[in-house]
């Protein structure tokens, strides 16, 4: 590797369930490198360090000035899966004390089955939600004074219960907060220990049930999520520095140039930067992330779906759904020009969360899903794993129940090791496993094995229907861009069952995530309830919120280190039809607001009412358009890494020849039996290369089975475009 001293490298670190993927982008050169390591559930500081040493060896240089590191995390995300919410406490408006409890009335499968669903147990039990007097109205006005005395009773009532983590959420604060800054400050001084959220810094938008559980969950995940942050950042700087001085980089006063200082200047002119990834698709600097950290629940899934929206594009397909497989569970998304699609009407787990981001589905699909009998005999996969510890049988760490992998492992669909053999596979363990399972049901091992396989590739045929077909779009308009360690494994199966266009695999699958956190920018997303009728519409004040909602997003930008010339800022307005229940959001164009203004939106809105319901009443006056939320995202833009085009086949045109597969025997269907199948290595592939099923094509991070019946070609970015042959 040539000298690289001075070197300004960016680095993304996606920590997944099983694997950490990182990718280093260098910005003067443009070359990107990646590696992978295993996952520590345990302390995910490990692998993600880990992660980090390897890219820094990769480099071979000498003192890198490494300028940020982002960071996609999966912590608030499994908390929240996995139900792990310590004690929290709700402060209310006196009246409102049962809002968790009303919620919005909704039953699963329809208001039939209210006899016998039993609603899940509230995210704050009744007894520890507290009301203070007060009142605010929708406009704003104060109607009832805040009741000091009743706040203080409340903060002591709680600390004297050792209650530490709190959300306010009093009515109508959206419009107003000044009750709500009160209580908060009351808190600090009568229970200062206490971690707060406070509705109208997480969400100022009316609607008091999604309103109050989003602030609830914003404080649920605070202390653990600023923990892991804090211990990151901790780690990293003093690794770096480390790293710095044992490799003898440049020094500025004896200090090390690569010695990090976060959001400060280090000496070497270039600000180093810790970031996370946030569910809206930009990221968020770490030291903000203790005031917002709701915003980074579907923090991992958010950059692989951009990640792949970016490849996808630049390979030609504008229709894109995303499969990002893991060894823990599978995120799909759907993406449309370019762009993946965004929603604020999101759960993560059983808990709803208003806030914007990527429209992400997640089923237990992964490689590490467990294999399992229902007390009927049924067969059953997932949504528990093996994860990385102990991970499937093959791994050979004490796992003691089939996956996924053990059955790709069993038909030969991928090789007995993964990392190009830095994890050997144990093959018979996992057969002795599936064996046992297989006796269960009266079946052969292999036969077992396949339909565990068939049963994981209709959870992620089901899942994609969600972001599709559930949302009016024809499935089989789209490419499916498969993506992760095991996201790619079942890619012809996948476009059998839903009729897909074809599969696009890009170059290194398994780092397509953490590639993602590379191209994303700085977003901070600000949004304010005034809820008015078009044809009375108040431009002026329209216009004075989205100055301040501006204002609030260029602060953002200004502590983030952007420059004002390179900031860049987003309008989009909620507006429905009166009487209608819920939004549709319209992206709103710069300039000042007036009558031809509000005309754009209104005809914005009711074209997108059109295309999301069928019809709308744009020529109908008696159906008035209402103005609901105003929203503004202030963008701190960042450079690109640009995908690099790959050597053409066309000098050396005879595949065989020049990629010298080898064969072994696979299973592509357990009623025919194995089959020799030709074994690619995937760096030996050119643009232009075309092959045919029975193939595999293995690389270090994945495997792409290619089935009887399908074609593979090579396009000139290095992706695989697999379609089914005439």
């Amino acid at each position: 590797m040539a000298e690289a001293t001075g070197r300004r490298i960016r680095i993304g670190v996606d920590t997944g369930g099983t694997f950490t993927d990182v990718v280093a982008f260098d910005e003067d050169t443009g070359e990107l490198l990646t590696t992978k390591t295993p996952s520590t559930p345990s302390n995910p500081a490990e692998g993600f360090l880990t992660g980090v040493a390897r890219i820094l060896d990769q480099l071979g240089a000498t003192g890198p000035d490494v300028t940020a590191v982002c960071h996609g995390t999966t912590v608030a995300t499994n908390q929240l899966l996995e139900g792990k919410v310590d004690e929290l406490g709700l402060i209310t408006t006196e009246g409102y004390e049962f809002l968790l409890e009303i919620a919005r009335q909704s039953v699963p499968a329809g208001y039939g089955n209210s006899y016998f669903w039993v609603k899940p147990p509230r995210i704050v039990p009744a007894d520890l939600v507290k009301t203070v007097g007060g009142r605010i109205d929708f406009e704003g006005n104060e109607i009832r004074p805040f009741d000091e005395d009743a706040a203080v009773r409340v903060a002591r009532w709680f600390r004297q219960r050792r209650i530490t983590t709190i959300g306010i959420s009093l009515l109508h604060s959206y419009a107003n907060d000044t009750h709500e800054l009160r209580m908060r400050d009351v808190l600090r001084r009568e229970h200062p220990e206490a971690v707060v959220s406070v509705s109208s810094e997480v969400l100022r938008e009316y609607r008091e049930y999604e309103r109050s559980m989003t602030t609830l969950v914003d404080a649920a995940v605070k202390p653990l999520v600023s923990r892991y942050v804090a211990n990151i950042a901790q780690r990293l700087d003093q690794f770096l520095t480390a790293h710095a001085r044992s490799s003898g980089g440049d020094t500025a006063g004896g200090a090390p140039r690569a010695s990090w200082s976060f959001g400060g200047d280090t000496g070497g002119g270039a600000p180093r930067a810790f970031y996370i990834m946030k569910s809206n698709g930009g990221v968020l600097s770490a030291d903000e992330v203790v005031h917002q950290p709701i915003t980074t629940v579907l923090s991992g899934p958010a950059a692989g779906a951009l990640g792949a929206a970016l490849i996808a594009r630049k390979a030609g397909f504008d229709k894109v759904l995303t499969c990002d497989g893991g060894g823990t569970s599978t995120d799909v998304t759907v993406v449309l020009d370019g762009e993946p699609t965004l929603t604020t009407e999101g759960t993560v787990g059983a808990y709803p969360s208003k806030i914007p981001m990527i429209d992400v589905v997640t089923v237990g699909a992964g490689g590490g899903s467990i294999a399992w009998l229902s007390p009927e005999g049924a067969l059953k996969v997932g949504p528990r794993s093996a994860g990385a510890d102990p991970g499937p049988l093959c791994y050979g760490k004490g796992g003691t129940e089939p996956t996924v992998t053990d059955a790709h492992v069993l038909l030969g669909r991928i090789p007995p090791h993964l990392l190009g053999g830095e994890i050997p596979l144990d093959v018979e363990a996992a057969r002795d496993g599936l064996h046992l399972l297989a006796d269960r049901l009266g079946i052969e091992p292999d036969h077992c094995a396949a339909g565990i396989l068939e049963i994981s590739a209709w959870n992620q045929a089901n899942a994609l229907r969600q972001v599709s077909v559930k949302r009016g779009l024809d499935v089989r308009d789209f490419m499916l861009a498969t993506f992760g360690g095991s996201g790619s494994l079942l890619a012809c199966r996948l476009i059998d069952i839903l009729d897909l266009s074809g599969v696009v695999v890009p170059h290194n699958p398994g780092n397509v995530s953490a590639f993602g956190l590379l191209t994303v920018d700085v977003r901070n997303d600000y949004v304010q309830t005034a809820v008015a009728g078009h044809t009375t519409l108040d431009h002026a004040a329209v216009q004075e919120i989205f100055d301040e909602l501006t204002d609030r997003a260029t602060r953002a930008l200004d502590a983030q280190g952007f420059p004002r010339d390179a900031h860049r800022y987003a309008r989009s307005v909620d507006l429905r039809y009166l009487g209608q229940a819920f939004e549709v959001r319209v992206p709103a164009p710069g300039g000042p607001v007036d009558e031809p203004y509000a005309a754009d939106v209104a005809d914005r809105f009711h074209a997108e009412h059109r295309a999301l319901y069928g019809y709308d009443f744009a020529d109908d006056p008696r159906q008035q358009v209402e103005w609901v939320n105003l929203r503004v995202t202030g963008v701190g833009p960042i450079t690109r890494p640009e995908l690099p085009e790959i050597a053409s086949a066309a000098s050396h045109p005879d595949l065989a020849a020049r990629a010298r597969p080898r064969t072994r025997p696979v299973c592509f269907d357990a009623a025919a039996g194995y089959t020799d199948a030709d074994v690619y290595w995937r760096p030996d592939l050119l643009a232009g290369d075309a092959l045919r099923g029975p193939a595999i094509v293995e690389e270090f991070g994945s495997t792409v089975p290619v089935h009887p019946g399908f074609g593979l070609r090579v396009d000139r970015y290095g992706n695989l475009v697999l379609t089914r042959e005439a």
